[in-house]
């Protein structure tokens, strides 16, 4: 399509400039705004109707005037020129460098919407992701390929933990392989100076590419930040054969940012005021994760979002855990004991992450394990409820033996340190020795063999 130019504006109203007389604007479509002093914007045509368009301009509309202004419509959509050369540096959402360093020379032009991955061509995620946090690795593992949210909420350590994971997360044996890029969508200005200074000074920005847009930028850029990231990822795993773990935080932003422009085009809202059309938006980003048929490579996604009011039924974690494979969900009242990361296990869930575990991939104890810590724990929980009734005395022995392993699996399984990067076999070796605690006669989940092989009381004597 060819190059259009227009200059009749019959409306500017918030980030959107309304152009009469286009009859052929197609969705999605790349212009260009040039200012009566020469000053050029981009922007992008988000609605069309016969005789008009409505276009939407990244940098806002101020200093804009309806007359001497020249809209272009370029006739292709948002290209980003995308490179492997991106490892290590920082973007914004439009492929702009923020770090002071060069601009990208190599490299292929790439539509940041992608194209979908065709169902059939699919596979099966069956390989294990060491994060090195126990909590994740230990009870709801992580696979190559599959898609697991963070679901946090105001003022937990949710960037700490995604900074954590996108320094520790590996896939045993193809370390060398294995990159992250990472989307920061709508963030405060320290929150993004944090992420830097954390992946430079722990030596992790080597193979961490970062695309950054800030809090008080428009709503488009953030819009594009989470297709720019993986733009970059599907580049890396299905052009470079690299498996890329893609972290977007915070995909809340992401969805305020739709609510705002689905307002300013007077759309009629939907639940809680997003748009109608949210869950198949969100499903646009989700659903460039995954592994392909006949490629070696594989996008691994851990979006993360903030629950407003901490509440898991608010549209925006409610919609995501229909799209994606579970979820690892951050809790108030263990970070309000001082547990980091704040991870409910219960809450939490891997649809996916029994096919990754077990002999051959981690360990043959670890399914049973996983299973035997799940109900103790759940019982536990439990107890802890009954106990606050008729009083800890009251309780059985066996009962006060689950207290114990209650108190001991949040203080030592899922408390760790920020810099503490544990290995599968450390997470499950911690996990029996927490076990051990109760009687022997409790552990139901488990077969004897195992409990003769791994068990603390057994480890000397074999």
């Amino acid at each position: 399509m060819n190059i259009r130019e227009f200059k009749n504006i019959s409306m500017i109203k918030g980030p959107l400039v309304i152009v009469q007389g286009v009859n052929d604007a197609a969705y999605n479509e790349l212009v260009q705004v040039e200012m009566s002093d020469g000053e050029r914007r981009r922007g992008i045509v988000v609605d069309s109707y016969l005789g008009s368009s409505v276009v939407q301009v990244f940098e806002g509309t101020s200093g804009v005037s309806p007359t001497g202004t020249t809209v272009r419509f370029l006739g292709r959509g948002l290209e980003v020129k995308i490179s492997d050369e991106m490892l290590g540096r920082i973007f914004n959402p439009l492929g702009d460098p923020l770090d002071n360093g060069p601009p990208i020379i190599s490299g292929e032009k790439t539509d940041i919407n992608g194209g979908p991955i065709n169902p059939s061509m699919r596979e099966y995620p069956e390989e294990f992701i060491q994060t090195g946090i126990s909590a994740i690795d230990g009870m709801n593992p992580l696979l190559r390929g599959q898609k697991l949210p963070i679901f946090s909420g105001s003022g937990l350590p949710s960037n700490t933990l995604a900074a954590q994971i996108a320094k520790q997360a590996t896939v045993i044996g193809e370390e060398s392989n294995f990159a992250v890029v990472f989307g920061a969508i709508g963030v405060r200005y320290d929150d993004a100076m944090f992420f830097r200074k954390f992946f430079e000074e722990t030596g992790a920005i080597n193979r961490v590419a970062m695309f950054v847009s800030l809090a008080n930028e428009p709503p488009m850029m953030k819009i594009l930040t989470p297709r720019t990231t993986l733009s970059l990822a599907e580049y890396l795993a299905f052009e470079k054969d690299m498996h890329v773990l893609a972290i977007l935080l915070d995909m809340t932003n992401y969805c305020e940012s739709l609510r705002e422009i689905s307002a300013s085009k007077e759309e009629i809202p939907g639940r809680g005021g997003y748009p109608g059309y949210m869950y198949t938006d969100l499903a646009t980003i989700y659903e460039r994760a995954g592994k392909v048929k006949g490629k070696k490579g594989s996008i691994t996604q851990m979006p993360i979002l903030t629950m407003p009011n901490d509440d898991m039924t608010h549209p925006i974690p409610d919609l995501t855990g229909y799209i994606t494979e579970g979820q690892i969900v951050l809790d108030r009242s263990l970070y309000n004991k001082g547990i980091y990361p704040p991870i409910n296990v219960l809450m939490s869930l891997s649809r996916l992450g029994k096919d990754g575990i077990g002999e051959g991939k981690t360990r043959d104890d670890h399914k049973d394990l996983q299973n035997q810590l799940f109900a103790a724990y759940a019982r536990a929980v439990d107890t802890r409820g009954l106990a606050a009734i008729i009083g800890e005395d009251s309780l059985s022995d066996v009962d006060k033996k689950y207290l114990l392993f209650g108190e001991a699996f949040e203080r030592k399984f899922v408390t760790q340190g920020v810099n503490e990067n544990r290995s599968i076999e450390r997470t499950l070796d911690i996990g029996w020795d927490i076990v051990s605690i109760l009687p022997e006669s409790e552990l139901t989940n488990i077969k004897q063999s195992l409990i003769k092989k791994y068990l603390p009381a057994y480890r000397g004597k074999q």
